[in-house]
Parts: C-alpha cells; sequence; structure tokens
C-alpha cells in the first residue's frame, strides 16, 4: 500500500533534459569564472609592476633590449642579429629559442620593449589559470582560486619579472600544462605540451627528458620513452651542434660553466647558502610535502645545472632561474595531497589534508618581501631624482642613429635605434650615450668624450648632453674616420 506522499511523488513528471542542464551550469560558471578571477589578477599585478619598472627607468641587465631586438628582427622577417650582443651576433648562438619567433607578430603590432614585459605578464597568468582549473578539481573552487593565486604570485615567478623578460616566460604556461596533464593521465596531451619545450631554452631538453621518464613510468608507455628520446636529441643537438657553429667562437657559450667537478670538490661551493635558500623556498612553499610526489623529479635537471655551475648567479632563488619550478612544485603539490588521501598513516592523511592551506598561508607571509611588495607604497611611485634627466637625454640622441651606451637606458633606445652594447668591439656609432652613475660605464674610463677617443680614435664626437649623470657625445658634422 503506498502513502499520499509516494503517490504524488510518483506523479510528478521528470524534469526536463535542459532543466537539468541548467542547474549544472552554476558550477562550470564557478569554475571558469574561479580561473578568470586568478588570470585577471596575476596579469594585471605583473603588468603594473612593469609599468612601475619602466616608470622608474629601472634596468635589471641588458636581457630585455637583446629580446626587444630579436623580436624586431624576426617581426621583419629578418635574421635573429642582435647587435647588443656584438655586431652580427646572430643570438640562436647564445642561447637555442627559436620558439620566441612565434612573438614576432605581437611586437610586429607592438613593437615596444615594454610589449616584452606584457608578454610575460600574460605567459605567468596563463599558467595560473591552467594550474587554478586543476587545483579546483582536486582541493574544491574556493581554495583552488586562492592557491592559483599563490602559484601565480608565487616568489620564482615574482623574480623572474623583476629580472624582466626572458625566454623561460614562454617555458612558463607549456609546463604547467604539461604536468596538470600528467597529473590528469592525460599522456598525449602531456606529451604534446612537453615537446616544444626543447625549442625554448636548451636545458629544458633535459626537463622533457624528465617529464618522458615521468610519464613512462607512470603511464607503462612507449610514448614516455619517445618524448624522452625527443628531449635528449634536442639537447645534444642544440648543444653540441646548433649553437656553436652560430656562434663567433664556435662553442657552446655557457659550457664553461658547467663544472661539475670544480663544484664538488669545493665544499663552500657544494653548500653554499644560496642554494639552501632555494631549496628551502621550494619546501616552504609545498609544506615539505612535495617529497611525496614522483612530478618532483622534474626539478632535478633545472637544480643540477644550476647548482653544479661555477656561476654563483644561479645558486639563488632571484633572477628568472627559478621560474620553470613553480610549475612543477605547485603541481607535484598536488599530486601530494592527493596520494596523502589514501596514506595508510593518520597523521600523514590529516597533514595532506591541510596541505592546500599551508602552501597558501606560506605565500601569503612571503608577499611583503617580494618584488610585489614594493609598488604597494604610494612613495615608490614618485618620479626618480633622474628622471627628468633620462627623458631628456633620451630625447636628445637624432632619431635613426646608431647608439653605443651602456645598460642604463639601453631598453629605451632599442624600439628605434641601432644599439650597441659600449664593452664590445662595435662600429662606429652615431652617438655614444653613457650612465656611469647606473649604467655599468667604468668610472676610469673617464667622461663621454674620452670614452669616444678610447673607442673609436680619429671619429669627432661633440657633446650634445649632460645632466645628472647621463652624458651624450654625437658625431660632428665634419668628423672623420
Amino acid at each position: 500500500m503506498t502513502t499520499v506522499a509516494e503517490r504524488q511523488d510518483e506523479e510528478q513528471p521528470p524534469l526536463p533534459r535542459s532543466r537539468w542542464r541548467t542547474l549544472a551550469i552554476p558550477d562550470r560558471y564557478r569554475e571558469w569564472a574561479g580561473i578568470a578571477a586568478v588570470t585577471v589578477t596575476v596579469a594585471a599585478s605583473y603588468i603594473v609592476f612593469a609599468a612601475w619598472q619602466w616608470s622608474q627607468f629601472t634596468v635589471k641587465s641588458w636581457d630585455l633590449s637583446i629580446f626587444a631586438q630579436l623580436l624586431s628582427r624576426y617581426a621583419a622577417l629578418q635574421p635573429p642579429i642582435v647587435t647588443v650582443k656584438g655586431d652580427g651576433f646572430n643570438l640562436l648562438g647564445d642561447h637555442f629559442h627559436p620558439l620566441l619567433a612565434l612573438l614576432a607578430p605581437i611586437y610586429a603590432i607592438f613593437p615596444h620593449a615594454f610589449s616584452l614585459l606584457v608578454i610575460q605578464a600574460v605567459c605567468f597568468a596563463v599558467a595560473a589559470g591552467i594550474f587554478t582549473r586543476a587545483a579546483q578539481r582536486r582541493i574544491g573552487p574556493a581554495v583552488g582560486v586562492l592557491l592559483g593565486l599563490a602559484f601565480g604570485l608565487s616568489w620564482g615567478l615574482q623574480y623572474a619579472a623583476e629580472a624582466q623578460f626572458h625566454e623561460i616566460a614562454v617555458a612558463v604556461p607549456l609546463l604547467t600544462a604539461s604536468l596538470t596533464a600528467v597529473l590528469e593521465k592525460r599522456w598525449r596531451a602531456a606529451a604534446l605540451w612537453a615537446a616544444p619545450l626543447v625549442f625554448v631554452k636548451e636545458d629544458l631538453g633535459l626537463t622533457v627528458v624528465a617529464i618522458g621518464v615521468l610519464i613512462a613510468f607512470q603511464a607503462r608507455k612507449p610514448l614516455g620513452l619517445w618524448l624522452a628520446a625527443w628531449g635528449f636529441g634536442w639537447f645534444a643537438l642544440a648543444t653540441l651542434v646548433i649553437l656553436p657553429a652560430l656562434n663567433p667562437n664556435g662553442a657552446w657559450a655557457y659550457a664553461d660553466k658547467a663544472n661539475p667537478g670544480a663544484v664538488l670538490s669545493d665544499l663552500a661551493a657544494l653548500f653554499d647558502p644560496a642554494k639552501a635558500e632555494t631549496l628551502l623556498l621550494l619546501a616552504v612553499i609545498t609544506g615539505g610535502l612535495i617529497v611525496r610526489s614522483p612530478i618532483t623529479l622534474v626539478l632535478i635537471p633545472t637544480l643540477a645545472w644550476r647548482f653544479l655551475s661555477t656561476n654563483h648567479g644561479y645558486w639563488g632563488p632571484d633572477w628568472h632561474y627559478s621560474a620553470v619550478l613553480m610549475p612543477i612544485a605547485f603541481v607535484a603539490l598536488l599530486d601530494a595531497i592527493e596520494r596523502g588521501r589514501g596514506s595508510r598513516w593518520a597523521w600523514l592523511r590529516q597533514y595532506s589534508g591541510h596541505g592546500a592551506v599551508i602552501a597558501i598561508t606560506s605565500a601569503l607571509l612571503l608577499q611583503p618581501g617580494l618584488p610585489l611588495g614594493t609598488i604597494l607604497s604610494p612613495a615608490s611611485w614618485a618620479a626618480p631624482d633622474r628622471a627628468a634627466a633620462a627623458t631628456s637625454v633620451l630625447d636628445a640622441v637624432p632619431a635613426g642613429a646608431s647608439v653605443e651606451t651602456d645598460v642604463g637606458l639601453m631598453s629605451y633606445l632599442v624600439d628605434d635605434h641601432d644599439v650597441y652594447w659600449i664593452g664590445n668591439t662595435n662600429p662606429t656609432p652615431d652617438c655614444i650615450l653613457i650612465d656611469p652613475v647606473a649604467g655599468g660605464t667604468p668610472g676610469e674610463w673617464g667622461d663621454v668624450l674620452a670614452i669616444a677617443e678610447r673607442l673609436h680614435p680619429g671619429t669627432t664626437y661633440a657633446l650634445t648632453y649632460r645632466d645628472s649623470g647621463y652624458e651624450l657625445a654625437c658625431r660632428s658634422e665634419d668628423g672623420a674616420d
């Protein structure tokens, strides 16, 4: 005998199929809203930071100028000859990064060095969006968004933004997409996203090898071995053939810095505090849980070439060298959280369950000491003391003139001038611009006229501008070579 309630339930017609779809849509909207929020926040943060750097005439190195010249050549469908590195220098003889040619159409539309900083910001933001999608599906929408922000504003990406544009910006979204596909057991997608990394920078071929081994181990399919062979093949081809062939010295320019024997025989170098700081930060942002994930093994190639190098600049967490570590560390964290749920130890299950909160809290505590914290003070946006002089000296450079200069204002000249670095042997330029205060020109070289005589004897230059340390001299109309 059925009750009245049961009869009423039986009499209710089933909901139309379209209504069920309607009820499911909000979850999808929430997911994509979270992804969009993280992507926009990360992109805006780095673009604002780049605008602050640009307004402050902050130039970390000559690298932004180098890549601006590279893309200007690609945009003009010319070989990548970068005069900042040297007269006639083919930049594919310095590092192997042909994939950057894909950015040429963007640079052709926005031919400005600042455009590269925007491109890098977008690359980091896209990677954060990809990671957020994976995080939301594993640890929930709200926590996934917060962990996505922790990834997007992580120390490795912030230090890379502070160092301005480098080719590894393109590697960050590719690596994130590949490793999240590994996490989701989409092996073919993981391989396809990883494969182009060999064309971003030569050392990333070894990272592709590690991803290939990871896929082979987890999927038990030959696809991973093929990917590993692809990565190692391009690493060998780039470092042994392509780079030496295109480098003026006939060798891989960075081979002398890869000297494991020297580092391993020197305990002070082997256990340098800068290396410990890098490892500590990796542990802190993941609560130490990354040791539970095999994805962590993908860190090894990058950490190995950095820590076994004789170049001290590779060891610490700053500059751009740790940017590619962030996708590996955070995806490994997601994997470790998931693995922790099935642990036989109750304490590990409980700790893993708090892994995302630990990572978010750690990221939040680190923020005040990271580069983005610099721009939070209104006083930091005040025009620097030499801003007016910098603008005036740039305006004083004749349109289209070739310029030999130091690092100080180099990035502000490459858009519409042929630029040479003052430390190379260069053809005689139309103008010489120096900034002994912050540009790196040795003080013992004297003023700009003394430098002109030192570097280009027999050519007459006249002082055009001098103020606040900036000095500009251009060839006299009656000057002779």
